[in-house]
């Protein structure tokens, strides 16, 4: 991609995400990923409503008069992208390949979160790591992973989501959010998922095209696979043939969900035919509990 197309692409993102998560999810985003407890923050007055619980009596008995202390939230997050960027992403039947949308949601996170003073990192994952950028804040800092995200040139086809947490839970030492991006794919990450979710808040982010669940009923087509670079025959008129690929499908999805109920991990699914922005509201208010 040119410089200048990727910087009106960035551009663009930056624009739609920062109104979004402004104006839609920073306040939705602080309340579905609290904080780690309650600090001390200042005493004043005691004014008529409040806790009585909180009165500070060594002030208030020096004073002569009530005093109550004032406790704010500990806010620090760390929230990791954990994205899969392999080739099965560069789909789509509707206006956006799921690679698109992945990069759209990991932005509008990405901004929530730094809108709300929290650090994010990035790592980017095919059948191997292909890049790891460290938790930061700032605007500047989510600019570079949105150019990442968009320009990336990975040397790894495939998909291994066990290699991606095994990863992250041995370079993210200290606690964290961590969406965990993908079209899931595969199956074979349920272990290091169980062992991530333990330290870490984990979400899983299925992103899916309809158009996957089945083979259309077309003839003989020549179709090449997209992750292994295979290049076949394929019969879609076969019955047996669709019935094969359309139980390979189900099976990865129930392979998914299952593994995310037994960890105890948070997870939604999105349709490349759906908005995202109404999956995430409806997400981030069934965490905060509304």
């Amino acid at each position: 991609m040119e410089t200048s197309e990727l910087l009106k692409k960035v551009r663009k993102i930056e624009i739609k995400m920062k109104g979004l998560s402004k104006h839609l999810f920073s306040g939705e985003y602080h309340s579905a990923f609290k904080g780690r407890g309650m600090s001390f923050s200042e005493v004043r007055n005691y004014q008529y409503g409040d806790d009585v619980r909180n009165i500070d009596w060594n002030v208030t008995a020096r004073t002569g008069e009530p005093h109550i202390k004032i406790f704010e939230e500990e806010r620090e997050l760390t929230v990791i992208l954990l994205v899969d960027i392999s080739r099965s992403a560069l789909f789509g039947t509707v206006e956006q390949f799921k690679s698109e949308i992945i990069t759209e949601i990991s932005a509008l996170v990405a901004f929530s979160a730094i809108t709300n003073n929290d650090k994010v990192g990035l790592i980017l994952f095919t059948d191997q790591i292909e890049l790891f950028i460290p938790a930061q804040k700032g605007k500047q800092h989510i600019l570079r992973i949105i150019r990442e995200l968009l320009d990336f040139q990975p040397k790894g086809v495939g998909t291994r989501i066990d290699k991606a947490l095994e990863y992250f839970q041995r370079i993210i030492k200290k606690r964290s959010i961590c969406f965990l991006v993908s079209d899931f794919l595969g199956q074979g990450y349920e272990e290091p998922l169980r062992v991530a979710s333990r330290k870490h808040d984990l979400v899983g982010v299925r992103i899916a095209d309809p158009a996957e669940a089945k083979l259309p009923n077309i003839g003989l087509v020549h179709a090449l696979d997209a992750e292994s670079g295979a290049l076949n025959w394929v019969d879609t008129s076969s019955a047996k043939v669709r019935a094969t690929y359309a139980d390979w499908y189900e099976r990865n999805y129930q392979y998914y969900r299952s593994a995310f109920l037994k960890c105890g991990a948070d997870n939604l699914d999105i349709l490349t035919t759906e908005s995202y922005t109404t999956a995430l509201h409806q997400f981030f208010k069934k965490r905060s509990g509304v």
